[in-house]
């Protein structure tokens, strides 16, 4: 199946032929079609997994429901524009299709700054550099390889949304990370992985944490060609004193939701990092996929590789207390002991009893799943269908509670 994607791809999709799509209606697929536009080459379609988007264009052509495509295609070539290669060749190798090709060779001939995108282009470029490197090292499969980190230093957040799929809302005594520790465990981390594409800070609301900014430079310094993405709700705006060392670092991106009201420093927050020249990315809070429920589903063994499968988050390594999980959704889980303490579920990086090399690549390239798994409802890329999924579908972002919500404690 992973010998169906070609890395070429210019000559290939500019003949004539059957239909052109690009899989995934992501940031990134902007950049990819005005390239293919460029390079003389014809799409006919986007296609996407989440129902929600094949109700609205993207870049002015069709976004095809993924599940959908045979009824319209018998035979198309796909230019993946996603970094999920193995999900989207395994799903539509699965619906019946054979042709696939990354984007990389688009990407490297393609000039960035010859068009405007609904981001910035300097935001752009940093999302099109990890789209190269998660696609370079997909063909390296001796490479133990992580696109993304999310570097969980606070539990507090400054809000207390109901359906947080990270689950803030059950916290009762929320807390800051030591920042000493965090960057101890992504010393460890990097010395035992081939290569990180990009580290997320996040929470909670990593602003509360007051050391936010020596855990970023902490990891700038050791890791100076990677990407960090700050993720933030607007409702922080920092000082100059935090800022100025990051002036103009084009490595620094802040991710903004913007909740309304509730970013009650939205703009504030957009002219300090204005002021800095630091790039960042604030976009209106979209709608969520139900998926903070905790509970024991006891499902099989096949029914949890079904849950993993469709799951969109897996590939979300969190790094939580000095363990490297493989998503949010089980670190906070077990960081709030609402399931039970399963070393199959993480890699303790301060175990001085493991070989934390093979024990991280046993976590990202040999589970089927977790048992941490059988607690989520499920998070799939496609909320309006049951496969691998029990919850409620979309729901409203930011809706606030007043206090923390019950959950069951395992003890």
């Amino acid at each position: 199946m992973e010998n169906l994607v070609n890395k070429n791809c210019i000559e290939p999709l500019k003949k004539n032929g059957t239909p052109i799509i690009i899989v995934a209606a992501v940031k990134e697929a902007e950049a990819i079609a005005y390239a293919c536009k460029d390079f003389g080459i014809k799409v006919e379609a986007f296609c996407d997994s989440e129902k929600r988007k094949s109700q609205e264009g993207f870049c002015g052509l069709e976004v095809i429901h993924t599940p959908t495509l045979p009824k319209r295609f018998s035979r198309a070539r796909f230019l993946i524009a996603t970094q999920q290669i193995s999900d989207v060749v395994d799903q539509l190798s699965g619906l019946g299709f054979n042709e696939f090709y990354s984007a990389n060779e688009l990407i490297e001939k393609f000039n960035v700054n010859s068009h405007d995108y609904a981001i910035s282009k300097p935001f752009m470029k940093t999302r099109l550099d990890i789209y190269k490197k998660s696609h370079e090292v997909y063909f390296d499969k001796d490479k133990t390889y992580m696109r993304s980190v999310d570097v969980m230093i606070t539990t507090r957040c400054s809000l207390k949304c109901v359906s947080c799929s990270n689950l803030m809302q059950y916290y009762k005594e929320p807390k800051n990370s030591e920042h000493d520790n965090t960057l101890r465990a992504l010393e460890i981390l990097n010395k035992s992985v081939d290569y990180i594409s990009e580290f997320r800070v996040i929470g909670g609301e990593p602003l509360m944490n007051k050391d936010w900014d020596k855990i970023v430079k902490g990891i700038v310094e050791k890791n100076p060609e990677r990407k960090v993405f700050i993720y933030t709700n607007g409702t922080i705006a920092p000082k100059d004193e935090k800022l100025q060392p990051f002036k103009a670092n084009k490595n620094i991106n802040f991710v903004i939701t913007e909740y309304g009201a509730l970013s009650r420093n939205l703009n504030n927050l957009h002219n300090q990092l204005d002021k800095y020249e630091i790039n960042y990315s604030s976009t209106v809070a979209d709608n969520w996929v139900d998926c903070s429920t905790i509970k024991h589903h006891k499902r099989t063994v096949a029914q949890n590789k079904e849950v993993f499968k469709q799951c969109c988050v897996k590939y979300l390594y969190t790094l939580l207390d000095g363990k490297l999980y493989r998503c949010p959704f089980i670190a906070n889980a077990a960081k709030l002991k609402a399931i039970p303490d399963n070393p199959a579920d993480y890699v303790d990086l301060f175990a001085n009893n493991q070989d934390i090399k093979f024990q991280i690549k046993r976590l990202v390239k040999a589970a089927s799943f977790f048992p941490g798994c059988d607690f989520c409802v499920g998070r799939p890329y496609d909320p309006s269908s049951k496969l691998g999924y029990d919850g409620k579908g979309i729901v409203k972002a930011g809706v606030q509670t007043s206090k923390p919500i019950p959950y069951r404690l395992i003890k």
